[in-house]
């Protein structure tokens, strides 16, 4: 097995199961949530909360050193360094909206600070802007499997110029 399979496989791997695990709490938390009187989540929130993302830092880091890796073995290679750096761009976007939204309502929510009539509005911009994160590290999936699956050669059938070879 060379290196490049093992960073291509880390960097793949890595982002999808970001992607899943993202997904994983919109999907399985969000309705729960907002089924909550507003209390009862506050309560829950925080005896809870630390628990649904501690295993997100380990994904994230994964796909960083197989993003570093991969990037690294295709540098010189300009369709697969730019799909390599796209991802890069959108987990910077994920990154962006996490630290300048999720965290410090997370925070919040964890210290009590937010009032139960705040929660409502609080919960749907939440999970409105988890989401958004979910598209972005789909579309990171997506450009990851992609920039693997290229060929290096064209098939005898394929235009050199051909997009998807």
């Amino acid at each position: 097995m060379s290196a490049r399979l093992v960073f291509n496989v880390l960097a793949v791997g890595g982002i999808c199961m970001f992607t899943g695990i993202m997904a994983h709490i919109g999907f399985s938390f969000g309705a729960y949530w907002q089924s909550m009187p507003p209390t009862t989540f506050l309560e829950w929130f925080s005896a809870n909360a630390p628990l649904v993302g501690r295993t997100i830092p380990l994904f994230v880091i994964v796909s960083f050193i197989g993003l570093a890796g991969s990037l690294w073995y295709d540098w010189n290679d300009p369709w697969r360094r730019g799909l390599w750096l796209a991802i890069y761009a959108c987990l910077v976007a994920i990154f962006i909206v996490t630290f300048a939204w999720h965290l410090p309502v997370n925070s919040q929510l964890l210290a009590r600070t937010i009032t139960p009539d705040q929660v409502p509005t609080l919960l749907d911009t939440w999970l409105n802007l988890h989401w958004l994160r979910v598209a972005i590290a789909l579309l990171a999936s997506v450009l990851s499997v992609i920039a693997i699956s290229r060929s290096d050669a064209p098939a005898p059938n394929e235009d050199v110029g051909d997009f998807w070879r």
